[in-house]
């Protein structure tokens, strides 16, 4: 890569976060600086940091820099103060399950090291937090090499959202073997669907491809049946926010469109999902709970003028859920998992 940007920084001196302002993108590169649970909370909401392993991330060094700041003097107090500002934090995105799963695990530390001071509390919680960093790198990075092996140089590759460096460690999840095939000639072709309602394919995958320097062409969500129709894809790499545990997978709304269009053209269709967002007490994408986001995203928000006529409704979910009988493979950091995914998701873990 040519340049790798890290869009979770711990600023542990000054007690911050620092993220990689994704709203900003591609006009502007800014850093910002979070110190409060509402500058966490808003960021996360507001998709200033988002992908789901940078907002399992951000989550888990925020609770690390809010428990070090708690001034207290036994473990009951600590914990008591922890379950608070893990619940204001799980609230602020619904849908996707690093948060909860990174919330979780920091929770789990706390208590494993109830016994010992509030100071090594604070010390091993920001342990916790590096190693979910550390090993969202790893995780990318298997994903990739177990996702570039079903696929071959010259292959036109459909991606839609952002499941790439700038939303993980580094890599990304669906973007990782697009990265390791730039950087072993494999001379992809890629096609990043705009992605409504942020725009995130136009306005984050293809600035960090372009960055990357590998071949991106921008088309708009409606285009993917005629880019398919053409044969300029060969295959279909998505991210995930959460799989069920019949394999249904919900990612960024459009995905299913897409999924059901290769369906029909007979292209690969592949999850790339790590371990983490497989949630096998969701028993399918019924149980996912769909985040509704604000009019103004698809009505004002990229638009000089209002777009709509005034007092037209809208309905704008962000997510949306691909069914598992459309899904070629879900790939994670352990290996690839085929259907049946009832039986073979269980398997993986």
């Amino acid at each position: 890569m040519s340049e790798v940007v890290q869009s979770v920084i711990l600023d542990d001196a000054n007690n911050s976060l620092i993220i990689l302002d994704q709203t900003l993108l591609p006009g502007e590169k800014r850093f910002i600086e979070l110190k409060t649970e509402k500058d966490v909370w808003d960021a996360i909401y507001e998709l200033k940091v988002r992908g789901a392993p940078a907002i399992g991330i951000t989550a888990a060094y925020a609770i690390y820099l809010f428990v070090k700041k708690y001034d207290v003097q036994s473990y009951e107090q600590l914990y008591e103060h922890f379950k608070k500002t893990k619940e204001y934090l799980a609230s602020s995105r619904p849908t996707a399950v690093n948060l909860f799963w990174a919330l979780n695990r920091m929770e789990e530390r706390l208590k494993k090291e109830s016994k010992n001071t509030i100071s090594v509390i604070k010390t091993a919680l920001k342990e916790e937090a590096d190693n979910i960093y550390k090993e969202d790198e790893k995780v990318c990075k298997s994903i990739g090499e177990y996702a570039l092996s079903l696929l071959k140089p010259g292959f036109g590759l459909l991606t839609h959202c952002n499941p790439g460096t700038i939303a993980t460690a580094r890599y990304g999840t669906a973007l990782a073997p697009i990265y390791l095939g730039n950087e072993r000639g494999y001379d992809f072709k890629v096609f990043a669907g705009e992605t409504r309602p942020l725009l995130q394919g136009a306005r984050l995958t293809t600035w960090e491809l372009k960055q990357a320097g590998v071949d991106v062409t921008l088309i708009c969500d409606n285009m993917a049946s005629i880019v398919m129709k053409e044969g300029k894809i060969q295959a279909v790499l998505v991210g995930c926010d959460r799989v069920a545990a019949n394999g249904d997978t919900a990612n960024k709304i459009g995905t299913s469109s897409v999924a059901i269009l290769a369906k029909y053209y007979n292209i690969p269709f592949y999850v790339c999902a790590p371990i983490s967002t497989i949630d096998l007490d969701c028993k399918s994408g019924e149980d996912i709970k769909i985040e509704i986001r604000p009019d103004k995203e698809i009505t004002t928000k990229w638009y000089t003028k209002p777009m709509v006529p005034e007092g037209v409704k809208a309905y704008n979910p962000a997510f949306d859920v691909t069914d598992e009988e459309l899904i070629t493979a879900i790939i994670t950091e352990k290996g690839i998992v085929y259907p049946p995914f009832s039986e073979n998701l269980k398997k993986i873990l």
